[in-house]
């Protein structure tokens, strides 16, 4: 009987479980280790705080799983070691023939002093509650939101999540100023220039201030501090810094980047049959650019890994590898979303493009969701 231990549910975490059950022998075990008792699409959070639907109803418990004959387990990971391919879930220790760290990134907003007394964190699910409250409750002045750390997860999110509550305020005829600031020198990098300046035309279209090469070092009662100047706000949304859960960076997996280092191809990490997938690593596109943190690719990484270690068991070469092709949805208002999809991981460029905005693309969103929590949870 073979063992893998898959530290993560979420996409990759899952991705991999479910893949594995699929191709490995019916004796062999598969554990799936996360503190949280759900899953949930990050890009809910921004549903439910412009009033759209509830996070609950995108939430399917990880118990769920275990009918598959996945072993299920509701525990934080207190320590790592990949040389022996172990993990300790408190006094539990557990050992396997494979190794799969999926734990994403952890927010760091004490990383910006002020951050978490005077904003609202709204990459975080549990933060996001206390922010949809105090959206309803806005009665104008000025709104902002911030990204405080590259990288970060769904890097539309925050201009996404600007025109999506310049809509909802406008229903209700509430006026505010909305500004949205980054450090990177545009909106998003990766989509070089001319995608840029259609995200950035479609926020000035809608009356949002875009300002680049804003790199936050500290947050005051109604104003973020700059390098060379201060913007006053009367409610902040911010996205916090990223960076490897505590348990990851100590144990020595991570490399340079300050992201756990693997093959771009195959995801293994310079460790025997210990494996790195998700947010939680740092892969470099053929621009030397990092990979977009993104749900897609945690899955279709946690799906390349999963045929690797069933190769590997059943003594064949492994030849699955991590193609790098998928995108991130960015909804626009009106009952619209634009794609951002491409071969990312092409060479020596990636190949990107941005979509026109189209309701099919906002269903096509809807149905992202829809279409993995039926198919993993039901």
């Amino acid at each position: 009987m073979k063992r893998v231990l898959i530290l993560g549910g979420g996409f990759g975490g899952i991705a991999t479980a479910r893949r594995l059950k699929d191709k490995l022998d019916e004796n062999d075990e598969v554990i799936l280790v996360d503190r949280r008792d759900h899953f949930m699409v990050g890009f809910r959070k921004t549903w439910a705080l412009t009033g759209q639907s509830a996070l609950e109803e995108g939430q399917r418990p990880l118990d769920s799983l275990t009918s598959l004959g996945i072993r299920v387990m509701r525990d934080p990971v207190t320590r790592i070691d990949p040389t022996s391919r172990t993990a300790w879930m408190g006094d539990q220790r557990l050992s396997a023939d494979a190794l799969v760290v999926a734990l994403g990134a952890d927010l760091a907003p004490e990383a910006i002093p002020g951050l978490q007394e005077h904003a609202y964190n709204v990459y975080d699910p549990q933060e996001i509650p206390r922010a949809a409250q105090a959206l309803s409750e806005f009665q104008g002045g000025t709104l902002l939101i911030g990204v405080f750390g590259i990288p970060y997860k769904c890097p539309p999110a925050p201009y996404e999540m600007a025109l999506l509550i310049r809509e909802t305020l406008e229903a209700r005829g509430i006026e505010a100023k909305i500004d949205v600031f980054t450090p990177q020198p545009v909106s998003m990098p990766l989509l070089g220039q001319v995608g840029c300046d259609i995200i950035e035309g479609r926020l000035a279209d809608s009356g949002i201030t875009f300002l680049p090469n804003r790199k936050a070092t500290a947050v005051e009662a109604g104003e973020v501090i700059f390098a060379n100047e201060r913007r006053r706000f009367d409610l902040l949304f911010g996205v916090p810094p990223h960076r490897p859960p505590a348990v990851v960076r100590e144990s020595g997996l991570v490399g340079e980047s300050g992201w756990v280092t693997i093959n771009s191809r195959t995801l293994e990490t310079p460790f025997p049959s210990v494996y790195a997938i998700g947010d939680v690593v740092q892969i470099a596109m053929g621009n030397g650019k990092p990979l977009p943190k993104a749900g897609v690719f945690a899955e279709a990484m946690g799906e390349t890994v999963a045929e690797r270690i069933a190769a590997a068991f059943a003594g064949r070469e492994p030849e699955a590898a991590f193609e790098g092709e998928g995108g991130c949805y960015l909804e626009v208002g009106a009952g619209q979303a634009m794609k951002v999809q491409g071969h990312f991981m092409a060479v020596p460029e990636p190949e990107i493009a941005l979509t026109e905005a189209s309701t099919q693309l906002l269903e096509e969103k809807r149905a992202f969701e829809t279409q993995r929590l039926h198919a993993w949870f039901e």
